[in-house]
């Protein structure tokens, strides 16, 4: 099968292009490499999946319609699965217009190439900040996310209801991932455990929100690639579905800063400060639709993880 993978610059996306590239799956990646962080991070990731024979790298902007057509119309895409978009909560609290853009725009021209081409499925990617500051945990795919709490939240909750009408409308299979704070080499610098690791081996405070009385379950990057893997792997029937790629064991902020910290080998200067607008206390994971459904669940344990992480970032860093 040939795959479209958008975003496959990104962290995510990186990591799946070449688990199927490695898989002997044809990957065409598309990526707008814009400078929302670290450029060479994303032109390193790039130069790793050009070495593979069967991954073809289109630089282009999926709110570009007409150069996403002219993409559709080249490669023959069979299966799209959808990685790209602009991430981060605060940052669509300040940007909006760019969110609007990346998220809404361009995730509207991608569900109508996937009709106009008629292509055999979408798989895309929505977030758990869907579930903003519900009550009930673990979250699961059946609960209410009217209430989102950031525009992200709410653009990925759009895009949950714009796969439905499409799913609805033209009988395209429509599969959503509600991701959980997925964490791992080659990570996002904006995410908290990059940004925390990067300080402290700079001797820089971090920012520690809610004096730490924060909750997250982490999702090693592995183990949302085996969950997308098993799921593009499943075959193609007429549905519409929603999963929670999560691990299902939230860790306490302070814990693990404690468990960064003892992986690089540096203790961190805190600074306590109030919770952010847009944030959440706790997310915390029930996957246990896609565990009936792949027979997988995410289960690295944030210990584990972290010195996966710590091991490349030093790597790549060349710190020692």
């Amino acid at each position: 099968m040939k795959y479209l993978i958008t975003g496959s610059a990104g962290f995510i996306g990186y990591h799946l292009s070449r688990r199927f590239c490695e898989e002997g799956i044809e990957v065409t990646g598309v990526d707008n490499v814009n400078s929302y962080y670290d450029l060479k991070l994303k032109e390193d990731r790039l130069d790793n999946l050009k070495k593979y024979k069967n991954f073809k790298f289109i630089k282009s902007d999926l709110a570009d319609k007409e150069e996403l057509i002219k993409i559709f119309e080249k490669e023959n895409i069979e299966n799209v699965i959808n990685l790209a978009a602009q991430p981060g909560v605060r940052y669509s609290i300040t940007n909006p217009d760019v969110s609007i853009r990346s998220n809404i725009n361009a995730f509207f021209n991608l569900l109508e190439c996937c009709k106009d081409f008629k292509v055999k499925s979408l798989i895309y990617a929505s977030s758990s900040s869907v579930y903003g500051n519900n009550q009930k945990v673990p979250s699961s795919v059946k609960d209410n996310v009217d209430h989102p709490v950031s525009l992200y939240a709410a653009t990925k909750k759009a895009n949950e209801l714009m796969a439905y009408t499409y799913f609805h409308l033209y009988n395209i299979p429509m599969t959503g991932l509600r991701f959980f704070t997925v964490y791992g080499p080659w990570g996002r610098p904006d995410m908290a455990y990059y940004k925390f690791a990067l300080n402290i081996m700079n001797g820089n405070p971090i920012d520690v929100y809610n004096n730490g009385d924060m909750e997250r379950d982490f999702t090693y990057i592995d183990d949302v690639i085996e969950s997308i893997y098993r799921l593009a792997k499943k075959d193609i029937v007429n549905d519409y579905k929603l999963f929670n790629i999560g691990g299902e064991h939230p860790v306490n902020l302070l814990y693990f800063i404690e468990t960064l910290e003892k992986a690089l080998g540096k203790k961190a200067e805190k600074i306590f400060k109030e919770m952010q607008p847009g944030d959440v206390k706790k997310t915390f994971a029930d996957s246990s639709e896609l565990a009936a459904y792949t027979g997988y669940k995410p289960g690295t344990r944030i210990e584990e993880g972290i010195g996966l992480f710590v091991k490349w970032f030093k790597q790549y860093y060349n710190y020692k």
